[in-house]
């Protein structure tokens, strides 16, 4: 079981652990199975590497914001306009409800796009939001889930006055921290794992075993 790191790319075993290992590899039938000693082809290796980091950019807290209450306290607002009251169906109310507040230049705009709604959906929500705005509540941290708003399960930082944490998400949470440590983990076991074989340089005899 010694362990070499002099060149730990070629072989992290002593060459003694190298040469038993070698010895069983051909000694051993293996039930009548060929083992060879190929390396994984570079392809597969470049095609791992670009699926971690794809997915690791696409879930990044950034991009994965939750929806807020926040986010459609000017949606509910322009409700029960006049100009949205005379509109003929729900598909044009939204459809200006939408228009209107990105003309106005909403600090929601793009995660308002990344999470649209309909009219049906507006009016499920609409009287907690406002029972939550009535009451001082801070309506981003209310999070949408289905036909509720919940406080959000977030601990950000205390407040000024010391009270509590804010219920907001952070631009980077434990859980994509912990993400990140299990898949370098998982990768530098593997490579542990490979680099305890002999080299792929050295090829099995089948011809002793077989």
């Amino acid at each position: 079981m010694a362990w070499t790191f002099s060149n730990p790319l070629y072989s992290l075993t002593d060459e003694d652990m190298n040469s038993g290992a070698r010895e069983t590899w051909e000694g051993e039938s293996l039930g009548g199975i060929m083992e060879d000693n190929n390396r994984l082809p570079q392809p597969i290796v470049w095609l791992c590497a670009l699926t971690i980091m794809t997915a690791f950019l696409v879930t990044f807290p950034l991009w994965g914001q939750r929806p807020n209450a926040a986010m459609y306290e000017e949606y509910v607002s322009l409700m029960d306009t006049p100009e949205v009251q005379a509109l003929s169906n729900d598909g044009a109310k939204m459809k200006y409800i939408v228009d209107k507040v990105r003309s106005q230049g909403s600090v929601w705009a793009s995660l308002q796009e990344r999470h649209p709604l309909d009219m049906d959906d507006l009016r499920m929500i609409k009287g907690q939001v406002i029972e939550l705005k009535n009451a001082g509540a801070n309506l981003a941290e209310y999070n949408i889930l289905g036909n509720k708003v919940q406080l959000a399960n977030f601990e950000g930082n205390m407040l000024p006055d010391g009270s509590r944490r804010e219920r907001l998400q952070p631009w980077w949470d434990k859980g994509y921290t912990i993400d990140i440590f299990y898949v370098a983990y998982f990768c530098i076991a593997v490579l542990i794992a490979v680099k305890r074989l002999p080299n792929h340089e050295w090829q099995p005899d089948h011809a002793k075993a077989h």
